[in-house]
């Protein structure tokens, strides 16, 4: 359950930020990528690094020698962000110009899971999050490479959900002005994929069509 805190409550315009827990998953699930700020010995670090969410939990992984994850596994407060853009908001001023986004702030702290075949599952998971039906179609994961990968996971729990939508917010002043002012959609359009040296010849699978 999502819980509002000290940390993840607004003073800048509250009324974008929502604590709603559907909400707060649909954005994690369509986001590919999170931001995972720590600081170790008053030195600051913030790493970005792909992602699944399962139930109330967000699971990253990355190699056991990884000095990012060796130094987060420990459970060390981190904050960790995702922020997907949906569109430029264009004012007839720059003061008012915008962007129409969905983001999340998460604080939480990390804790390794080594159990082979949640390590595996995660693969399996995060595989078909970034190429949706592709993990029957690849080689199949090796263990060793299974070993070679740590697995971390953080509690969802203490959350908040930011977003702006519609039109620019321009001054009544302004709005008889005669420059053009509304939105520049920016969708995260995937494109035709294109073939390595290794691939010529080798027909584009239906998942990736």
């Amino acid at each position: 359950m999502i819980k509002q805190t000290p940390r993840t409550v607004t003073s800048r315009m509250p009324k974008r930020t929502q604590y709603d827990e559907t909400l707060i998953y649909s954005i994690l699930d369509e986001a590919l990528f999170c931001t995972i700020s720590y600081s170790i010995d008053n030195q600051p670090f913030s790493i970005p690094t792909a992602f699944v969410r399962k139930g109330d939990k967000l699971y990253i992984h990355g190699s056991v020698g990884s000095h990012f994850l060796r130094g987060i596994e420990s459970g060390i407060p981190v904050c960790i962000s995702v922020m997907l853009t949906d569109a430029l908001v264009v004012a007839k001023s720059a003061f008012h110009h915008s962007v129409n986004y969905r983001s999340v702030i998460i604080f939480s702290n990390a804790e390794r899971i080594d159990d082979y075949e949640i390590k595996y599952q995660f693969f399996k998971e995060l595989t078909e999050k970034i190429v949706p039906n592709s993990w029957e179609y690849l080689r199949p994961m090796k263990p060793s490479e299974v070993n070679k990968t740590m697995l971390l996971v953080f509690d969802i729990s203490e959350a908040s959900a930011r977003q702006r939508t519609g039109m620019p917010n321009d001054d009544e002043e302004d709005k008889s002005l005669p420059i053009w002012s509304g939105l520049i959609p920016i969708p995260p359009n995937r494109l035709t994929p294109i073939a390595d040296e290794n691939s010529v010849g080798i027909p584009l699978p239906k998942h990736l069509s």
